[in-house]
Order: structure tokens, then C-alpha cells, then sequence
């Protein structure tokens, strides 16, 4: 048996387009992993079974279609160990099946190469391509098409799961952004996310960043007037995080607002 950590994922930043061809949105977003993770375990078995989570599908989908492209039986038996909260915006799916694919492809006798692998992760989601690789990522096209970038790493993470909040499908937050027009000034919007990625080189310069197109939460403004330099939801949401300069000032932030949601303190995280 083998395992491995399956991190989460912050947008820091999320800058929506019109409709592409493929039916996906064009998006610009920069991908940072967080130490706040599940546990993916896998080993030779008879058939294939998940198990730990009943509500899964990627994963099985994930380890389907890696035998399907390897041309072998899938006998993997893969068991999860939730700690991400569910559909907050957070990639705990996403990165799940990415740690399945990779463990699942080194017992192959022939795994799959990087970058088959990584096409055939696209396939599953447009975030599960990130988990396969290291360190942060500036995702473009409908966010798998991904190209590494240079971020400090040195700030603490606090992250708010909003008590009684609820997201509706993916699909029906990106309906709601159309219907509001939301695309409508995206080509300034990208330039100035890419522009200031450009320019940042502390922890502090990630304020710069434009805020998420997608999704805003009030808690955002509780955690910036808690000491956070940057604050925003992270992907369709609804979790919302906050960026601290030390262990401290993060710690007093989460208290602060623990009483709203889960609240939990973490890092950045290079790899999974």
C-alpha cells in the first residue's frame, strides 16, 4: 500500500472571459497549494473499489479512465480520508483524484509519461492537471493549461468555511456570471492580474492582485480588518481566505472569525 497527501488549492487570484468554443470559460488564475489536505491510500486488488467517502466519483473516474489509457484491468483499491470541506471552492476533488492518478500510474509497468498523464487529468477537471505538478501555477485557456510562476511562500493562511453556506453547482455559478454579464471588461482585467503577478516578489505585493471574478463574501473584509493583507474566495467558493505576514496575527485572525464558519490555519504548500 501507498499514500500520499492530497492538498488543497487557493485561487489568489481569478479573472473570468467569455464562452469558449468547447463550452468552457476562459479563465487567467493563479493556483497556490495549501497544507490543509486529505489522505489518498492505493494498492493492488482484485477489482477496483473506493472507499473511505462514499460520495466520490472522480476518484473512480480517475482510476478508470489511467487503465483504459494504459490498456489494463483497474484493480486498485483506493481509500480517501476527507478533510477538505466538499464543493467550497478548495479543489479537495480535484486533488483526490490527482494523487490516485499518480500513485495508480507508478505501479504500472509502463506508466503513463508527464504529459499524457497530465492531458488525461485535464479530461477530469480543469484543476486536477495542477495537483500532478509542483509548486504555484498560472493556469490559463479553461485552467489546465498551466505554466509555473515564482510566488513567495513565507505567509500564513487562514481559511473560512461560512456557516450555512451553501454553492450550488459550478455550472450554476458560471450561469449566474453570464447572466450578469460578467465577462465584460475580462481582457483589463487579465492584464492587470498579469501585470501585477509580475511585480510581486514579497508576501505583501499579493494584495495587488484583482479580486476573484466569480465570488466576494463579506468575510473577506472581517479577515483584512483582522490583520490579513489579502482576502478573497478562493474558486466559485464559498470558502474564503485570508493572507497573514506571521503565525500570530493569523491565529488572532482565525479566532476572530471562528464564530462565522469552520475557520483553520495553515501554509502554503509546495507539492503534494
Amino acid at each position: 500500500m501507498t499514500r500520499a497527501t492530497a492538498p488543497a488549492k487557493l485561487n489568489l487570484g481569478l479573472v473570468v472571459g467569455p464562452v469558449r468554443p468547447d463550452g468552457k470559460h476562459e479563465v487567467t488564475t493563479i493556483l497556490q497549494r495549501i497544507d490543509l489536505v486529505d489522505r489518498v491510500s492505493l494498492e493492488p486488488a482484485p477489482e477496483l473499489r473506493v472507499e473511505g467517502f462514499p460520495d466520490d466519483t472522480l476518484v473512480r473516474r480517475a482510476l478508470e479512465a489511467l487503465a483504459e489509457a494504459a490498456g489494463v484491468e483497474a484493480r486498485w483499491a483506493a481509500r480517501i480520508w476527507k478533510r477538505i470541506p466538499i464543493a467550497a471552492g478548495l479543489g479537495g476533488g480535484s486533488s483526490d483524484a490527482a494523487t490516485a492518478l499518480r500513485l495508480a500510474n507508478a505501479t504500472l509497468v509502463r506508466p503513463l509519461p508527464a504529459e499524457e498523464l497530465e492531458s488525461l487529468a485535464a479530461t477530469l477537471g480543469a484543476d486536477v492537471p495542477f495537483f500532478l505538478r509542483d509548486g504555484p501555477q498560472l493556469g490559463e485557456g479553461d485552467g489546465s493549461e498551466l505554466s509555473p510562476v515564482r510566488l513567495p511562500q513565507d505567509f500564513w493562511v487562514v481559511v473560512v468555511l461560512p456557516e450555512g453556506a451553501w454553492k450550488p453547482s459550478t455550472a450554476a455559478v458560471y450561469e449566474a456570471f453570464d447572466r450578469r454579464g460578467g465577462e465584460r471588461g475580462s481582457p483589463a482585467r487579465r492584464a492587470a492580474l498579469l501585470e501585477a503577478l509580475e511585480r510581486v516578489r514579497r508576501p505583501r505585493e499579493l494584495a495587488e492582485l484583482p479580486p476573484n471574478d466569480l465570488a466576494s463574501s463579506p468575510l473577506s473584509a472581517e479577515l483584512l480588518a483582522a490583520g490579513a493583507f489579502r482576502a478573497d474566495v478562493t474558486g466559485a467558493g464559498p470558502a474564503v481566505y485570508g493572507l497573514f505576514h506571521n503565525r500570530r496575527s493569523a491565529e488572532a485572525g482565525r479566532q476572530r472569525v471562528a464564530p462565522r464558519g469552520r475557520a483553520w490555519l495553515t501554509v502554503p504548500a509546495w507539492y503534494g
